[in-house]
């Protein structure tokens, strides 16, 4: 899963990345927002399971790329990168992600991309650009879900974003009368995580044991009471 926003709506402190593999999550990929918590830096040099993007800096803490097992014991490839339009990392996505694909598939199988990216034709490009190479590109970052879940024609899965797990009764998470306020006065508002209507959503993906991907759907489920 992605703990982007994990901490009041920017970033991921190392007691909630605990709480959040405690509470079932395998491993847990981040973007653009990774170093709004400067306590994650040590945690993020010293975890297997936390990843943040790959194309970051060589000299920041951390990996972009784990491989972890799955419930059955499958070995399952996780990688972790960011795009380039509107967010600039050190480097773009697609100078790495060949190499990064590539190791990822001596130790698994099943390669699964998170690509944490504004643009929603680069975050295509990306899935075309590894169609049949990547179990799965799973684009995260703009907190909605996106009707386009599918198998590309060499077997790998693909959305363009998996969605927000959080409040939907809000302008992506926030509050939304401090969103509007800010974006009808140009002024620097306080912005405070929403409390209603919350739901998960993500992606379901089936694969076969080559890490061909056979379905994708969409999963948005509610939360009774919150």
């Amino acid at each position: 899963m992605n703990g982007e926003n994990a901490a009041d709506g920017a970033g991921l402190t190392p007691k909630l990345a605990d709480k959040i593999l405690a509470a079932g999550a395998d491993v847990v990929t981040l973007g653009n927002h990774v170093w709004r918590r400067m306590e994650i830096g040590p945690y993020l040099a010293a975890s297997e399971r936390v990843i943040r993007p790959a194309n970051l800096s060589r000299n920041a803490p951390g990996t972009g790329l784990t491989v972890q097992p799955a419930q059955d014991g499958t070995p399952v490839a996780v990688l972790n990168l960011i795009g380039w339009l509107f967010l600039t990392p050190a480097c773009t996505p697609f100078e790495i992600v060949d190499g990064l694909v590539e190791e990822a598939r001596r130790l698994s199988s099943i390669v699964v991309l998170d690509f944490h990216a504004e643009a929603t034709s680069e975050k295509v490009a990306m899935a075309r650009w590894l169609d049949g190479r990547a179990t799965a590109v799973i684009g995260t970052h703009t907190h909605v879900q996106t009707n386009d879940a599918r198998v590309l024609p060499g077997g790998t899965a693909a959305i363009t974003d998996a969605g927000m797990t959080g409040p939907h009764d809000s302008v992506i998470g926030v509050e939304a009368d401090a969103a509007i306020q800010r974006m009808r006065t140009g002024m620097s508002i306080r912005f405070r995580p929403a409390q209603d209507d919350v739901r998960i959503e993500g992606v379901l993906v089936e694969c076969d044991e080559d890490g061909r991907a056979r379905a994708c759907e969409a999963v948005r489920v509610p939360v009774e009471g919150a």
